[in-house]
């Protein structure tokens, strides 16, 4: 509830409260009702049912009953009057709100589609959301639609697996899409249809059980990921290697711990990456770490040598401080 409503509802119901008050004490005082008559004349009385007296008033009754009349039943109208207005713009509100959430996804490029706002989706979003990289949200579940709204999320309550919501949502100008349902069939599904309408589309999803995973890829899933496949390595790592778990979680989460490993694509400054490689094996401070160089073939390439050649296309797995890193795209004319 808006503290716009908030302080509506309070209004009504403060306004209505008064009025019993007034009027119950007015009666029980002028004319000797007992509290319970004097609370249903009044209630009669301001919401113009017409019942006759409980009891004959005297004339100093029918005084104070008139101007209860007046100020009663104009309350009670006003009450209504703003009750209508609340409904009304509220409508409104979100008809309005609707017309500009499409507006703003059909203005997105390069942006993600977050299928699904449970656990994981949720998660994924609020990962998205820290990072400021733009994706909508699209989930059936009216709860889970307004929680994803209070965040401040583009998200469309729909069917995710229908090619028309696909198509609202912007996935033939979409980056990436992360299918985060809790059904495997449902995930398959999306990722079926979300290929056939964007071949190019990175696809990230979930597994639920093991064995999906190969149906998951051969539908279209560039990364599989089973959660309790992954927490069970994890598990073992932090048991094993307590010290490199928690550097991994310094340079995947970054920001808190004042460096981040990002992934920097090569433009046509090939040039300059392959000084970037020389420089860094030198020991020059560059600000940067060059930790490996992913091809542009799909090899993956671990301590680059100052002769390792560099391409355009080629993508850097670098560490350091985000003010650094970003330079370093700008300078290499890469797109995140």
């Amino acid at each position: 509830m808006g503290p716009r409503l908030l302080r509506r509802t309070v209004l009504i119901a403060g306004l209505l409260v008064l009025t019993l008050c007034i009027g119950t004490v007015g009666f029980h005082v002028v004319d000797g009702y007992s509290f319970f008559d004097a609370f249903y004349m009044t209630l009669t009385t301001i919401t113009t049912v017409g019942y006759q007296e409980l009891h004959p008033l005297s004339p100093s009754g029918r005084v104070f009953n008139s101007f209860l009349i007046l100020f009663g039943v104009s309350s009670m109208f006003f009450a209504i009057g703003v009750i209508t207005q609340t409904i009304i713009e509220l409508q409104l509100q979100d008809i309005f709100g609707k017309r500009r959430r499409r507006r703003m996804i059909a203005q997105l490029n390069d942006h993600f589609i977050v299928c699904g706002f449970g656990r994981v989706g949720r998660n994924a979003s609020y990962e998205l959301q820290r990072e400021k990289v733009p994706f909508v949200v699209v989930d059936r579940n009216p709860d889970r639609v307004q929680r994803a709204a209070d965040a401040n999320m583009m998200v469309i309550a729909a069917d995710a697996s229908r090619d028309e919501t696909l198509r609202e949502a912007g996935v033939m100008r979409a980056k990436g899409l992360i299918a985060a349902l809790p059904s495997d069939a449902e995930n398959t599904f999306i990722i079926l249809s979300a290929k056939t309408l964007n071949p190019k589309l990175n696809v990230v999803t979930r597994a639920s059980e093991e064995e999906a995973e190969k149906k998951l890829r051969r539908a279209g899933a560039d990364t599989v990921l089973t959660p309790y496949t992954m927490a069970g390595h994890r598990l073992a790592h932090a048991a094993i290697r307590p010290h490199v778990v928690e550097f991994l979680d310094f340079a995947i989460t970054g920001p808190n711990a004042g460096i981040l490993m990002e992934q920097v694509r090569v433009g046509s400054n090939a040039e300059f990456a392959s000084e970037l490689v020389r420089d860094t094996q030198a020991g020059r401070d560059l600000g940067v770490i060059l930790v490996a160089i992913r091809k542009a073939s799909g090899d993956m390439l671990f301590r680059p040598t100052p002769e390792t050649p560099v391409s355009a296309g080629d993508v850097l797995i670098v560490l350091g401080e985000q003010p650094n890193l970003r330079n370093l795209e700008r300078m290499l004319a890469s797109v995140r």
